[in-house]
């Protein structure tokens, strides 16, 4: 009977499929080939996708996991607004192996950003509004999947909501696993600014030196606006700050073309819901800073890219040196910037595995 039930699944999987491609755009096929590979049988597995209620709105979640007793991570992605949900597929499949990992389209970004009228949660876009938004899917993963505690990781913009979630309700998480930290941004904002300045500087790259010089001095007092933040972050990741030795990151942007759980008005509610967001949250985001933070209630390890001038390495490794904590581990990924998951995946799985799995099965235990 289970390996009807196995196989009646992936059949009308295929149908669904099948039934797509023949009325969808271009690169449905491609969509349906992702889908196949990613396909989770196992009798102890989880695959699947749905919105639930959390702060007051309808929000998605993706799980996906080879075997439903393993730990679970909550990943809270980065941007604001850029959810990895739709590029999971690129870096997820081993990890899935040793982890239920949970995605969550936060609200204003990505499919949730479909579900609600912006107008509407115009005035909940607030940094407190998202740690109570993490706060709720850790509680709701937590009582639907049969769990004490899960373990929380975020990475860029989720590492501020991270924080400030396991700070607020260490009860809830095993440990907090910060991937691509961010202390404080100001300090961020100017060693990227820096570095792309002296880069361009040394390749004798004009347009850029000529841009970064229309922001100077920068961050400087003045406000960091929308219009200032895309002009200083732009050379530096042009080279090699976002992505390890890559001018571009088309990967991850693009990504989402292929993604199984994304139609052609989710990855366009991409763009959207990130221009809608930051627009909101900026002034927030840019008074954001941990460098008072002394004493951390549960165990911290901190995924840092070599390379990263996203979210540069160096204050997270002088805030490690100082801070309190039961247990904590820096890991260096050498070959990095900001996009550690997508740039070695291998050892994301095996950090994961040796400093992350061993704290969540110890509480267990």
């Amino acid at each position: 009977m289970k390996k009807l039930a196995v196989a009646m699944m992936l059949l009308m999987a295929q149908a669904s499929y099948a039934q797509q491609c023949a009325t969808s755009d271009s690169g449905c096929k491609e969509r349906a080939v992702v889908a196949d590979l990613g396909r989770i049988l196992t009798p102890g597995g989880i695959q699947e996708t749905y919105k639930t209620r959390i702060g007051g709105i309808d929000q998605w979640l993706n799980v996906r996991g080879q075997d439903q007793n393993n730990p679970i991570i909550l990943f809270v992605h980065g941007g604001p607004a850029s959810t990895a949900m739709p590029t999971l597929w690129q870096f997820q499949r081993p990890i899935e192996e040793y982890f239920t990992v949970v995605h969550w389209d936060q609200r204003g970004a990505g499919k949730t950003y479909r579900e609600t009228d912006p107008a509407s949660i115009a005035g909940t876009i607030h940094i407190d509004r998202y740690v109570d938004d993490a706060i709720e899917v850790a509680e709701y993963v937590r009582k639907r999947y049969h769990k004490d505690k899960v373990i929380l990781l975020g990475h860029s913009w989720g590492t501020i909501v991270g924080m400030h979630a396991a700070i607020k309700r260490p009860d809830l998480f095993h440990a907090y696993v910060g991937v691509g930290q961010v202390i404080n941004v100001r300090d961020n904002e100017r060693i990227l600014y820096d570095y792309a300045v002296k880069t361009a500087k040394e390749k004798g790259n004009d347009e850029a030196q000529k841009e970064l010089a229309s922001i100077a001095p920068y961050p400087g007092d003045q406000p960091i606006t929308r219009e200032r933040i895309i002009i200083a972050r732009k050379w530096p990741q042009y080279y090699g700050g976002m992505t390890a030795y890559r001018d571009s990151s088309l990967y991850f942007f693009d990504g989402p073309l292929l993604s199984p759980e994304y139609d052609k008005a989710d990855v366009k509610a991409i763009d959207e819901g990130n221009v809608y967001t930051l627009e909101k949250i900026l002034p927030e985001f840019v008074a954001v800073d941990f460098k008072g933070v002394r004493t951390f209630p549960i165990p911290v390890v901190m995924f840092l890219g070599r390379h990263d001038y996203t979210t540069p390495a160096m204050p997270t490794v002088e805030w490690m040196g100082k801070v309190k904590a039961p247990y904590k581990r820096t890991v260096m990924f050498e070959h990095s910037a900001h996009m550690m998951p997508w740039e070695e995946p291998g050892k994301m799985l095996v950090s994961l595995l040796d400093y992350v799995r061993p704290l969540a099965v110890k509480t267990k235990r």
